[in-house]
């Protein structure tokens, strides 16, 4: 077995290496990982590693800040209904909980609104019109959606409903900015704000911070699950909120987190972003995914242990029936890749068949995508409307792209590696040729090819325990901030590998000096070939085995290049 990813190894910097580790008295290793994350001198160095609360962004660095701020205040002041309408994803849900939740501390009475992900789809609808004016609602908030609805906005606003929009999408057009009574997107032309990354937990957790002048810092439970769960970069002010955040969420106050870290079974471990990621984050998603999303938001803001216990084994029971519909569409998918994808003509896989549950599709997509590394996007067919969701590769901007196929499309929004779209039937094989179009334009073989960003190029001697501790200062770990990736040559194998549970293979590397205890997560099928190779090149992330409390290097395995 071959690995086909391409190695990009990090050229060290030396001189920065000496002056950066004198100046702030770290390893030299740890240095050149940090310079290989753009940081260049002892100021960022120490930003970065010491990043806290203190490093959290002035909310009024937002232009229209002020004008939601007042707008709330006043509705608060003339005791006036607020309706707060959300999205149906972790990050949505989050977010709505997070503001109701302080709404509700400054007296405000509030309803919310979650469009169902099937029946009505992502953002505001013409249902939210007669809704908000059925309940009196002068002043509606949207969380983390809102920037593309230029037409409900203007509806609203026709009804003398004031639309503060607080969304990270990608502006199809800067109409929005226009209609909206405020508009709080790092990403429209019109922010002043310094930081663009954010989620949409984080906009809202902005202007939530604006409304009661404090940190709320014990919000940061809810600010880290949505944030994590929406893959943004975990740079900037996200890794400060993430950092923080992942404190706050092994230590929940939250009856509904504390009983969905309990069903989960990870009750008393470490919580990280690969936690949140696979664990808890598909979980709350479930809920939407197969039945209504109010259940999660039920959840999150669960003041009871008996209703929380409840409503998180409901949504453990969504999250088996997940799994066994993606697993039988992931099956059909590789069916219709393999009979109707060709791989030198099509850049970018799409397909489409009749009546997959729409619930499940970025699943799918984003399964396919890292299995081929092609952008990917999967189509439920329907008698009317067909629904898709698209994920993408480092090297194309999947949003833009649809933007220059936007005749063939009924809808669509998302950001550079995750849209959704609506298109009918008859124009699907039309877009599959125009996207692969402008694919073979943009993509080059290289860019089908995954790399793996390698940190350093080390001996086995290299590394010890306390070099290791040191990494710990880097994360939270995620997009944009990756765990350090170490490379060495000409190893050989010591004694046999073993295959555990869910190939898995344990083995021992040696360089002729050191020898280390090595694991490989889904490895096992490289057994045969360590066994019979004279020497290879291993790719992996150190750790640290403390089982029996007796501590040693671990390196887990991430590729292997025979020699």
């Amino acid at each position: 077995m071959r690995s086909h990813k391409i190695l990009k190894i990090a050229s060290p910097d030396t001189h920065l290496q000496n002056t950066l580790s004198r100046e702030i008295g770290i390893s030299k290793i740890l240095t050149q990982i940090l310079i290989n994350r753009g940081i260049k001198n002892a100021e960022e160095a120490e930003k970065f590693l010491n990043a806290g609360p203190d490093h959290l962004l002035d909310p009024y660095l937002f232009s229209d800040m002020q004008k939601a701020v007042k707008l709330i205040k006043k509705a608060a002041k003339n005791k006036k209904r607020v309706m707060i309408f959300g999205d149906y994803d972790v990050d949505g849900l989050t977010a709505l909980a997070l503001l109701k939740e302080t709404l509700s501390k400054i007296g405000l009475e509030t309803v919310h609104y979650i469009p169902h992900r099937i029946k009505e789809g992502y953002g505001l609808n013409k249902n939210i019109i007669h809704f908000a004016r059925q309940k009196e609602i002068t002043l509606l908030i949207t969380v983390d959606c809102g920037t593309n609805s230029n037409e409900e906005i203007q509806e609203l606003r026709r009804h003398n409903i004031d639309v503060i929009v607080t969304d990270h999408h990608e502006p199809l057009n800067h109409d929005v900015a226009l209609c909206a009574s405020a508009i709080i997107n790092p990403k429209i032309k019109e922010s002043r704000y310094k930081y663009r990354d954010l989620a949409g937990v984080g906009v809202a957790f902005k202007l939530c911070q604006a409304i009661t002048g404090k940190k709320l810092l014990e919000d940061l439970d809810l600010v880290s699950l949505g944030t994590i769960a929406d893959v943004v970069p975990l740079t900037g002010e996200n890794r400060v909120m993430v950092k923080e955040g992942l404190i706050k969420l092994a230590h929940t106050k939250r009856q509904g987190l504390k009983a969905l870290i309990e069903t989960s079974r990870i009750k008393g471990k470490k919580i990280t972003t690969g936690f949140v990621s696979f664990i808890l984050g598909p979980r709350i998603n479930a809920s939407g995914r197969m039945d209504t999303a109010e259940i999660a938001l039920n959840l999150l803001m669960s003041e009871s242990d008996d209703e929380a216990g409840e409503l998180a084994r409901t949504i453990e029971m969504f999250n088996r029936q997940r799994q066994k519909i993606e697993e039988k569409i992931l099956e059909e998918a590789h069916d219709l890749i393999d009979r109707e994808i060709n791989f030198k003509e099509h850049k970018i896989i799409v397909i489409a068949k009749e009546n997959w549950h729409q619930g499940v599709l970025g699943i799918v997509a984003s399964k396919l995508a890292d299995k081929f590394y092609r952008p990917t996007i999967v189509i439920s067919k329907t008698d009317g409307l067909c629904k898709g969701s698209g994920r993408s590769i480092k090297n194309f901007h999947l949003f833009k792209a649809l933007l220059e196929c936007k005749d063939f499309l009924k809808a669509f929004g998302g950001h550079s590696h995750a849209v959704g779209l609506v298109i009918t039937s008859d124009n699907i094989e039309d877009f599959r040729n125009k996207i692969n179009r402008l694919a073979k334009e943009r993509l080059v073989l290289e860019d089908l090819l995954p790399s793996l960003e390698i940190d350093m190029e080390l001996s086995l001697s290299g590394l010890n325990q306390e070099i290791i501790a040191e990494f710990e200062g880097l994360e939270p770990f995620g997009t944009g901030n990756p765990e350090p990736l170490f490379y060495t040559r000409n190893l050989k194998i010591r004694g046999e590998p073993q295959v555990l549970s869910r190939d898995t293979l344990k083995f021992w590397v040696t360089d002729g000096h050191i020898t280390s205890e090595a694991i490989g997560f889904g490895m096992a099928s490289f057994k045969d070939s360590l066994t019979k190779a004279d020497s290879f090149d291993l790719v992996y992330t150190p750790r640290i085995d403390d089982w029996h409390g007796k501590g040693s290097v671990l390196l887990e395995g991430k590729d292997i290049f025979f020699r």
